[in-house]
Protein backbone atom coordinates (compact mmCIF):
# COMPACT_ATOMS: atom_id res chain seq x y z
CA UNK A 1 0.00 0.00 0.00
CA UNK A 2 2.81 2.53 1.06
CA UNK A 3 4.44 1.94 -2.59
CA UNK A 4 1.38 2.42 -4.19
CA UNK A 5 1.00 6.11 -2.58
CA UNK A 6 4.44 6.54 -3.52
CA UNK A 7 3.57 5.99 -6.78
CA UNK A 8 0.48 8.19 -7.13
CA UNK A 9 1.81 10.72 -5.19
CA UNK A 10 4.84 11.00 -7.82
CA UNK A 11 2.51 10.60 -10.70
CA UNK A 12 0.81 13.11 -9.25
CA UNK A 13 1.18 16.31 -11.85
CA UNK A 14 0.87 13.68 -14.63
CA UNK A 15 -2.87 12.57 -13.02
CA UNK A 16 -3.90 16.00 -12.31
CA UNK A 17 -3.30 16.67 -16.01
CA UNK A 18 -5.30 14.01 -17.03
CA UNK A 19 -7.88 15.34 -14.79
CA UNK A 20 -7.55 18.91 -15.70
CA UNK A 21 -7.90 17.79 -19.62
CA UNK A 22 -10.87 15.18 -18.88
CA UNK A 23 -12.63 17.92 -17.24
CA UNK A 24 -12.02 20.92 -19.99
CA UNK A 25 -13.53 18.72 -22.39
CA UNK A 26 -16.31 18.27 -19.92
CA UNK A 27 -17.16 21.76 -19.53
CA UNK A 28 -16.59 22.48 -23.33
CA UNK A 29 -18.81 19.57 -24.70
CA UNK A 30 -21.10 18.85 -22.22
CA UNK A 31 -21.42 22.00 -20.01
CA UNK A 32 -21.32 24.69 -23.15
CA UNK A 33 -18.96 26.53 -21.09
CA UNK A 34 -17.02 29.18 -23.42
CA UNK A 35 -13.43 27.49 -24.49
CA UNK A 36 -11.52 31.00 -22.57
CA UNK A 37 -13.36 30.28 -19.20
CA UNK A 38 -12.86 26.08 -19.71
CA UNK A 39 -9.27 26.64 -19.97
CA UNK A 40 -8.66 29.23 -17.09
CA UNK A 41 -10.43 27.11 -15.01
CA UNK A 42 -8.95 23.87 -16.00
CA UNK A 43 -5.27 25.12 -15.90
CA UNK A 44 -6.32 26.47 -12.25
CA UNK A 45 -7.56 23.57 -11.07
CA UNK A 46 -4.86 21.08 -12.32
CA UNK A 47 -1.81 23.40 -11.15
CA UNK A 48 -3.25 23.09 -7.74
CA UNK A 49 -4.20 19.63 -8.01
CA UNK A 50 -0.81 18.84 -8.82
CA UNK A 51 0.29 20.64 -6.09
CA UNK A 52 1.26 24.07 -6.61
CA UNK A 53 0.73 26.76 -3.83
CA UNK A 54 -2.24 28.57 -4.81
CA UNK A 55 0.26 31.43 -5.80
CA UNK A 56 2.57 29.15 -7.89
CA UNK A 57 -0.66 29.20 -9.55
CA UNK A 58 -1.68 32.23 -10.23
CA UNK A 59 1.49 33.25 -11.28
CA UNK A 60 1.90 30.56 -13.36
CA UNK A 61 -1.33 31.27 -15.22
CA UNK A 62 0.15 35.49 -15.28
CA UNK A 63 3.24 34.67 -16.50
CA UNK A 64 1.87 31.76 -19.94
CA UNK A 65 -1.07 34.03 -20.42
CA UNK A 66 1.28 37.52 -20.82
CA UNK A 67 3.78 35.62 -22.42
CA UNK A 68 1.68 34.57 -25.34
CA UNK A 69 -0.19 37.02 -26.40
CA UNK A 70 2.67 39.69 -25.59
CA UNK A 71 3.61 38.21 -29.06
CA UNK A 72 0.18 37.35 -30.34
CA UNK A 73 -1.66 40.37 -29.84
CA UNK A 74 -0.05 42.56 -32.32
CA UNK A 75 0.26 40.22 -34.93
CA UNK A 76 -4.00 39.64 -34.81
CA UNK A 77 -4.47 43.15 -34.58
CA UNK A 78 -2.24 44.09 -37.37
CA UNK A 79 -3.63 41.16 -39.77
CA UNK A 80 -7.11 42.66 -38.96
CA UNK A 81 -6.48 46.31 -40.35
CA UNK A 82 -5.35 44.34 -43.68
CA UNK A 83 -7.82 41.32 -44.00
CA UNK A 84 -9.96 45.17 -43.18
CA UNK A 85 -8.73 47.04 -46.08
CA UNK A 86 -8.58 44.08 -48.54
CA UNK A 87 -12.47 43.40 -47.85
CA UNK A 88 -13.57 47.20 -48.01
CA UNK A 89 -11.68 48.32 -50.95
CA UNK A 90 -12.99 44.94 -52.53
CA UNK A 91 -9.12 44.05 -53.69
CA UNK A 92 -9.93 40.32 -52.63
CA UNK A 93 -12.71 40.09 -54.96
CA UNK A 94 -10.70 41.66 -57.70
CA UNK A 95 -7.65 39.31 -56.90
CA UNK A 96 -10.32 36.07 -57.19
CA UNK A 97 -11.88 37.51 -59.97
CA UNK A 98 -8.14 37.88 -61.67
CA UNK A 99 -7.35 34.97 -60.94
CA UNK A 100 -10.64 32.88 -62.34
CA UNK A 101 -10.33 35.13 -65.99
CA UNK A 102 -12.12 33.35 -68.52
CA UNK A 103 -10.83 29.63 -67.42
CA UNK A 104 -12.94 26.81 -68.47
CA UNK A 105 -14.82 25.07 -64.96
CA UNK A 106 -12.61 22.60 -64.84
CA UNK A 107 -9.34 25.58 -64.78
CA UNK A 108 -11.75 27.64 -62.33
CA UNK A 109 -11.96 25.08 -60.06
CA UNK A 110 -8.36 24.62 -59.61
CA UNK A 111 -7.76 28.85 -59.55
CA UNK A 112 -10.37 28.94 -56.59
CA UNK A 113 -8.38 26.54 -54.31
CA UNK A 114 -5.24 29.04 -54.96
CA UNK A 115 -7.40 31.81 -54.55
CA UNK A 116 -8.75 30.75 -51.17
CA UNK A 117 -5.02 29.63 -50.16
CA UNK A 118 -4.17 33.18 -50.80
CA UNK A 119 -6.95 35.19 -49.59
CA UNK A 120 -7.52 33.78 -45.94
CA UNK A 121 -4.12 34.61 -45.28
CA UNK A 122 -4.96 38.25 -43.93
CA UNK A 123 -8.48 37.38 -43.16
CA UNK A 124 -10.60 34.66 -41.31
CA UNK A 125 -12.38 31.42 -43.05
CA UNK A 126 -15.64 32.48 -42.47
CA UNK A 127 -14.83 36.35 -43.77
CA UNK A 128 -12.87 34.50 -47.03
CA UNK A 129 -16.40 33.00 -47.97
CA UNK A 130 -18.65 35.43 -47.52
CA UNK A 131 -16.51 37.61 -50.26
CA UNK A 132 -15.90 35.24 -52.31
CA UNK A 133 -19.70 33.42 -52.15
CA UNK A 134 -20.72 35.63 -54.96
CA UNK A 135 -18.18 34.94 -57.13
CA UNK A 136 -19.12 30.93 -56.74
CA UNK A 137 -22.44 31.21 -57.64
CA UNK A 138 -21.42 33.07 -60.63
CA UNK A 139 -18.98 30.20 -61.70
CA UNK A 140 -21.57 27.25 -60.96
CA UNK A 141 -24.26 29.14 -62.85
CA UNK A 142 -22.37 29.74 -65.65
CA UNK A 143 -21.09 26.59 -66.13
CA UNK A 144 -24.75 24.69 -64.98
CA UNK A 145 -22.69 22.65 -61.48
CA UNK A 146 -23.57 22.65 -58.10
CA UNK A 147 -21.69 25.95 -56.89
CA UNK A 148 -19.45 23.23 -54.35
CA UNK A 149 -17.78 22.37 -57.71
CA UNK A 150 -16.22 25.39 -57.37
CA UNK A 151 -16.88 26.28 -53.36
CA UNK A 152 -15.28 22.86 -52.02
CA UNK A 153 -11.85 24.23 -53.71
CA UNK A 154 -12.08 27.13 -51.99
CA UNK A 155 -12.84 26.17 -48.74
CA UNK A 156 -10.60 23.77 -48.70
CA UNK A 157 -8.22 26.61 -49.49
CA UNK A 158 -9.27 28.29 -46.74
CA UNK A 159 -8.98 26.22 -44.43
CA UNK A 160 -5.29 25.22 -44.89
CA UNK A 161 -4.44 28.77 -44.92
CA UNK A 162 -6.35 29.65 -41.74
CA UNK A 163 -4.37 26.64 -40.03
CA UNK A 164 -1.54 26.00 -41.93
CA UNK A 165 0.19 29.24 -42.84
CA UNK A 166 1.12 31.79 -40.69
CA UNK A 167 0.57 35.16 -39.80
CA UNK A 168 -2.96 33.56 -39.32
CA UNK A 169 -3.58 33.59 -35.92
CA UNK A 170 -3.90 29.67 -35.05
CA UNK A 171 -0.77 28.75 -36.44
CA UNK A 172 1.45 31.87 -35.26
CA UNK A 173 0.17 31.05 -31.58
CA UNK A 174 1.08 27.41 -31.78
CA UNK A 175 3.96 28.81 -32.80
CA UNK A 176 5.00 30.66 -30.30
CA UNK A 177 4.09 28.10 -27.52
CA UNK A 178 6.43 25.55 -29.18
CA UNK A 179 8.93 28.48 -29.97
CA UNK A 180 8.85 27.54 -33.66
CA UNK A 181 10.62 30.14 -36.10
CA UNK A 182 7.16 31.08 -37.99
CA UNK A 183 9.79 31.41 -41.48
CA UNK A 184 9.73 27.87 -41.88
CA UNK A 185 5.95 26.95 -40.30
CA UNK A 186 5.37 29.25 -43.38
CA UNK A 187 7.72 27.16 -45.48
CA UNK A 188 6.45 23.57 -44.17
CA UNK A 189 3.03 24.83 -44.05
CA UNK A 190 3.22 25.75 -47.83
CA UNK A 191 5.24 22.47 -48.27
CA UNK A 192 2.17 20.35 -46.49
CA UNK A 193 -0.54 22.55 -47.28
CA UNK A 194 -0.89 22.93 -51.24
CA UNK A 195 -1.27 19.50 -51.57
CA UNK A 196 -3.75 18.84 -49.07
CA UNK A 197 -5.57 22.02 -50.91
CA UNK A 198 -5.38 20.15 -54.35
CA UNK A 199 -6.58 16.78 -53.00
CA UNK A 200 -9.06 17.73 -50.68
CA UNK A 201 -10.54 20.44 -53.36
CA UNK A 202 -10.23 20.57 -56.57
CA UNK A 203 -9.49 16.69 -57.00
CA UNK A 204 -11.93 15.92 -54.82
CA UNK A 205 -14.59 17.89 -56.37
CA UNK A 206 -14.02 17.02 -60.04
CA UNK A 207 -14.27 13.05 -58.77
CA UNK A 208 -17.75 14.24 -56.58
CA UNK A 209 -18.96 15.76 -59.63
CA UNK A 210 -18.42 13.33 -62.04
CA UNK A 211 -20.03 10.35 -59.88
CA UNK A 212 -22.78 12.05 -59.10
CA UNK A 213 -22.06 13.06 -54.98
CA UNK A 214 -23.00 16.55 -55.67
CA UNK A 215 -26.42 17.69 -55.22
CA UNK A 216 -28.01 18.96 -58.30
CA UNK A 217 -27.61 22.72 -58.88
CA UNK A 218 -30.55 24.82 -58.47
CA UNK A 219 -30.45 27.80 -59.49
CA UNK A 220 -34.06 29.13 -59.10
CA UNK A 221 -34.08 31.68 -56.64
CA UNK A 222 -30.58 33.34 -57.76
CA UNK A 223 -30.78 36.28 -59.54
CA UNK A 224 -29.53 37.23 -62.91
CA UNK A 225 -26.65 38.86 -62.01
CA UNK A 226 -25.36 36.68 -58.98
CA UNK A 227 -22.26 38.96 -58.53
CA UNK A 228 -24.25 41.50 -57.28
CA UNK A 229 -22.00 43.14 -54.54
CA UNK A 230 -20.97 45.64 -57.09
CA UNK A 231 -18.89 45.76 -59.79
CA UNK A 232 -15.19 44.05 -59.50
CA UNK A 233 -12.28 46.29 -60.05
CA UNK A 234 -9.89 44.20 -61.20
CA UNK A 235 -7.38 46.81 -61.25
CA UNK A 236 -7.05 45.84 -57.44
CA UNK A 237 -6.25 42.23 -58.10
CA UNK A 238 -2.28 43.35 -58.17
CA UNK A 239 -1.70 46.02 -55.40
CA UNK A 240 -4.17 43.35 -53.35
CA UNK A 241 -1.73 40.42 -54.56
CA UNK A 242 0.67 42.58 -53.47
CA UNK A 243 -0.19 43.72 -49.67
CA UNK A 244 -1.02 39.95 -49.14
CA UNK A 245 2.68 38.61 -50.46
CA UNK A 246 4.67 41.07 -48.74
CA UNK A 247 4.87 39.84 -45.19
CA UNK A 248 4.97 36.28 -46.31
CA UNK A 249 8.09 37.32 -48.66
CA UNK A 250 9.71 38.98 -45.82
CA UNK A 251 8.98 36.56 -43.31
CA UNK A 252 10.16 33.50 -45.32
CA UNK A 253 13.35 35.96 -46.09
CA UNK A 254 14.03 36.13 -42.93
CA UNK A 255 13.97 32.89 -41.73
CA UNK A 256 16.36 31.35 -44.85
CA UNK A 257 18.92 34.00 -44.26
CA UNK A 258 19.53 32.88 -40.43
CA UNK A 259 19.13 29.48 -41.52
CA UNK A 260 21.65 29.62 -44.19
CA UNK A 261 24.09 31.03 -41.22
CA UNK A 262 24.18 34.32 -42.71
CA UNK A 263 26.00 37.53 -40.95
CA UNK A 264 26.40 41.05 -41.54
CA UNK A 265 24.39 44.41 -41.97
CA UNK A 266 22.11 42.44 -44.47
CA UNK A 267 21.32 39.52 -42.53
CA UNK A 268 20.37 42.05 -39.70
CA UNK A 269 18.03 44.09 -42.23
CA UNK A 270 16.44 40.94 -43.05
CA UNK A 271 15.84 39.83 -39.57
CA UNK A 272 14.39 43.34 -38.62
CA UNK A 273 12.04 43.67 -41.73
CA UNK A 274 11.02 40.11 -41.48
CA UNK A 275 10.16 39.90 -37.84
CA UNK A 276 5.85 39.68 -38.37
CA UNK A 277 5.41 42.76 -35.99
CA UNK A 278 7.50 44.89 -38.61
CA UNK A 279 6.59 42.46 -42.13
CA UNK A 280 2.70 42.83 -40.79
CA UNK A 281 3.01 46.70 -40.50
CA UNK A 282 4.80 47.48 -44.12
CA UNK A 283 2.14 45.26 -44.98
CA UNK A 284 -0.86 47.71 -43.12
CA UNK A 285 1.12 50.71 -44.86
CA UNK A 286 0.78 49.63 -48.33
CA UNK A 287 -2.44 48.71 -48.12
CA UNK A 288 -3.38 52.55 -46.14
CA UNK A 289 -1.07 53.26 -49.43
CA UNK A 290 -2.35 51.09 -52.39
CA UNK A 291 -5.80 50.27 -51.02
CA UNK A 292 -7.06 53.29 -48.56
CA UNK A 293 -10.40 55.23 -48.93
CA UNK A 294 -10.63 57.66 -52.16
CA UNK A 295 -13.66 59.37 -51.44
CA UNK A 296 -16.16 59.81 -47.99
CA UNK A 297 -18.51 56.80 -49.32
CA UNK A 298 -15.55 54.49 -49.12
CA UNK A 299 -14.03 55.81 -45.89
CA UNK A 300 -17.28 54.88 -44.21
CA UNK A 301 -17.39 51.86 -45.52
CA UNK A 302 -13.62 50.61 -44.22
CA UNK A 303 -14.53 52.22 -41.16
CA UNK A 304 -17.15 49.57 -40.49
CA UNK A 305 -15.05 46.83 -41.79
CA UNK A 306 -12.44 47.68 -39.32
CA UNK A 307 -14.73 47.86 -37.13
CA UNK A 308 -16.19 44.64 -37.99
CA UNK A 309 -12.42 42.67 -38.40
CA UNK A 310 -11.58 43.26 -34.33
CA UNK A 311 -14.40 41.77 -32.99
CA UNK A 312 -13.71 38.15 -33.44
CA UNK A 313 -9.86 39.27 -32.39
CA UNK A 314 -11.52 39.58 -28.40
CA UNK A 315 -12.32 35.99 -28.78
CA UNK A 316 -9.01 34.44 -30.57
CA UNK A 317 -6.95 36.84 -28.22
CA UNK A 318 -8.80 35.67 -24.86
CA UNK A 319 -8.73 31.81 -26.18
CA UNK A 320 -5.22 32.10 -27.09
CA UNK A 321 -3.67 33.47 -24.27
CA UNK A 322 -5.48 30.73 -22.05
CA UNK A 323 -3.99 28.09 -24.16
CA UNK A 324 -1.23 29.92 -23.08
CA UNK A 325 -1.64 29.91 -19.36
CA UNK A 326 -2.28 26.40 -19.33
CA UNK A 327 0.99 25.46 -20.96
CA UNK A 328 2.79 26.83 -18.37
CA UNK A 329 0.89 25.14 -15.48
CA UNK A 330 1.53 22.12 -17.28
CA UNK A 331 5.80 23.14 -17.62
CA UNK A 332 5.49 24.57 -13.97
CA UNK A 333 4.03 21.43 -12.36
CA UNK A 334 6.57 18.87 -13.94
CA UNK A 335 3.18 17.48 -15.49
CA UNK A 336 4.60 18.04 -19.45
CA UNK A 337 8.28 16.30 -18.55
CA UNK A 338 6.30 13.47 -17.37
CA UNK A 339 3.97 13.33 -20.08
CA UNK A 340 7.38 13.46 -22.74
CA UNK A 341 8.86 11.03 -20.91
CA UNK A 342 5.86 7.94 -21.18
CA UNK A 343 5.56 9.10 -24.49
CA UNK A 344 8.72 9.15 -25.80
CA UNK A 345 8.85 5.79 -23.72
CA UNK A 346 6.22 4.53 -25.74
CA UNK A 347 7.64 5.43 -28.88
CA UNK A 348 5.03 7.68 -29.81
CA UNK A 349 6.43 10.78 -31.47
CA UNK A 350 5.81 13.93 -30.68
CA UNK A 351 4.58 14.47 -34.51
CA UNK A 352 1.89 11.73 -34.11
CA UNK A 353 1.33 12.23 -30.33
CA UNK A 354 0.33 16.57 -31.47
CA UNK A 355 -1.78 15.22 -34.43
CA UNK A 356 -4.00 12.64 -32.46
CA UNK A 357 -4.20 15.05 -29.03
CA UNK A 358 -5.55 17.98 -31.59
CA UNK A 359 -7.93 15.34 -33.37
CA UNK A 360 -9.63 14.20 -30.48
CA UNK A 361 -9.87 18.02 -29.34
CA UNK A 362 -11.40 19.07 -32.75
CA UNK A 363 -13.74 16.06 -32.78
CA UNK A 364 -14.69 16.69 -29.38
CA UNK A 365 -15.44 20.25 -29.49
CA UNK A 366 -15.69 21.69 -32.52
CA UNK A 367 -12.98 24.42 -32.75
CA UNK A 368 -9.85 23.81 -34.81
CA UNK A 369 -8.48 27.15 -32.64
CA UNK A 370 -9.06 25.59 -29.47
CA UNK A 371 -7.72 22.21 -30.47
CA UNK A 372 -4.73 23.77 -32.28
CA UNK A 373 -4.44 25.49 -28.89
CA UNK A 374 -5.17 22.95 -26.44
CA UNK A 375 -2.91 19.99 -28.71
CA UNK A 376 0.35 22.83 -28.39
CA UNK A 377 0.09 23.25 -24.85
CA UNK A 378 0.07 19.48 -24.05
CA UNK A 379 2.97 18.50 -26.57
CA UNK A 380 5.17 21.43 -25.90
CA UNK A 381 7.24 19.92 -22.84
CA UNK A 382 7.24 17.13 -25.07
CA UNK A 383 8.70 18.49 -27.84
CA UNK A 384 11.20 20.52 -25.18
CA UNK A 385 12.50 17.19 -23.71
CA UNK A 386 12.65 15.41 -27.20
CA UNK A 387 15.26 18.75 -28.27
CA UNK A 388 13.43 18.94 -31.30
CA UNK A 389 14.93 20.84 -33.99
CA UNK A 390 13.85 24.38 -35.94
CA UNK A 391 12.39 22.26 -38.94
CA UNK A 392 11.12 19.58 -36.54
CA UNK A 393 9.34 22.31 -34.80
CA UNK A 394 7.71 24.15 -37.65
CA UNK A 395 6.75 20.15 -38.50
CA UNK A 396 4.88 19.54 -35.43
CA UNK A 397 3.11 22.71 -35.69
CA UNK A 398 1.60 21.36 -39.04
CA UNK A 399 0.84 18.48 -37.25
CA UNK A 400 -1.13 19.75 -34.81
CA UNK A 401 -2.97 22.62 -37.39
CA UNK A 402 -3.55 19.09 -39.69
CA UNK A 403 -5.51 17.38 -36.81
CA UNK A 404 -7.01 19.86 -35.67
CA UNK A 405 -8.12 20.61 -38.94
CA UNK A 406 -10.35 17.31 -39.60
CA UNK A 407 -13.71 15.89 -39.12
CA UNK A 408 -15.46 19.24 -39.23
CA UNK A 409 -18.95 18.12 -38.38
CA UNK A 410 -22.21 19.39 -36.61
CA UNK A 411 -20.30 21.11 -33.19
CA UNK A 412 -17.92 23.32 -35.72
CA UNK A 413 -19.50 26.93 -36.40
CA UNK A 414 -18.00 26.31 -39.99
CA UNK A 415 -20.23 23.55 -40.68
CA UNK A 416 -23.18 24.86 -40.61
CA UNK A 417 -21.97 28.56 -42.27
CA UNK A 418 -20.91 25.85 -45.08
CA UNK A 419 -24.32 24.23 -44.93
CA UNK A 420 -26.10 27.74 -45.26
CA UNK A 421 -24.52 29.61 -47.86
CA UNK A 422 -24.60 26.46 -50.24
CA UNK A 423 -28.24 25.32 -49.30
CA UNK A 424 -26.65 21.93 -48.09
CA UNK A 425 -28.90 19.52 -46.03
CA UNK A 426 -26.71 18.11 -42.90
CA UNK A 427 -26.26 14.95 -44.51
CA UNK A 428 -24.96 16.69 -47.73
CA UNK A 429 -22.96 19.10 -45.61
CA UNK A 430 -21.20 15.53 -44.00
CA UNK A 431 -20.78 13.91 -47.81
CA UNK A 432 -19.23 16.62 -48.94
CA UNK A 433 -17.25 19.87 -46.47
CA UNK A 434 -16.78 16.75 -43.53
CA UNK A 435 -14.75 14.56 -45.99
CA UNK A 436 -13.17 17.44 -47.32
CA UNK A 437 -11.69 18.56 -43.82
CA UNK A 438 -10.46 15.33 -43.12
CA UNK A 439 -8.54 14.99 -46.62
CA UNK A 440 -7.12 18.18 -45.25
CA UNK A 441 -6.20 17.33 -41.98
CA UNK A 442 -5.25 13.72 -43.37
CA UNK A 443 -2.93 15.11 -46.52
CA UNK A 444 -0.76 17.58 -44.28
CA UNK A 445 0.08 15.30 -41.94
CA UNK A 446 1.03 12.26 -44.43
CA UNK A 447 3.02 15.07 -46.05
CA UNK A 448 4.74 16.30 -42.72
CA UNK A 449 5.61 12.97 -41.69
CA UNK A 450 7.14 12.57 -45.06
CA UNK A 451 9.28 15.57 -44.72
CA UNK A 452 10.67 14.53 -40.99
CA UNK A 453 11.94 11.72 -42.65
CA UNK A 454 14.35 13.16 -44.69
CA UNK A 455 15.48 15.88 -41.79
Amino acid sequence: MTDLLEAVQQSRPLLATLAGVAGLLFLIIHRRVNAFTALIGAALATGLAAGLAPAEVITSISDGFGGVLGFIAVIVGLGAILGAYLEASGGARALASAVIGRKDSAAASWAMGLVGLVIAIPVFFDVGLVLLFPLILSLGRKASKHPLYFGLPLLAGLAVAHAFIPPTPGPVAVAEILSADIGLVIVCGLAAGIPAMVVAGPVFAQISHARGWLPNPDFSQVEDDVDAGGVVDTSKAFTAAIAILVPVVLIVAAALASALGWRGALSEALAFVGHPFVALLIACALAVLILGADNEEDRVRLQDTLARAFEPTAVILLVTGAGGAFKQVLVDTGAGAMLAENLLGWGITPLIAGFLLALMVRVAQGSATVAMLTAAGLIAPVAAAAQMSGVDLALLTIAIASGASMVSHVNDSGFWLVSRYFQLSAGETLRSWTIASTLVGLVGFVVAMLISLFT
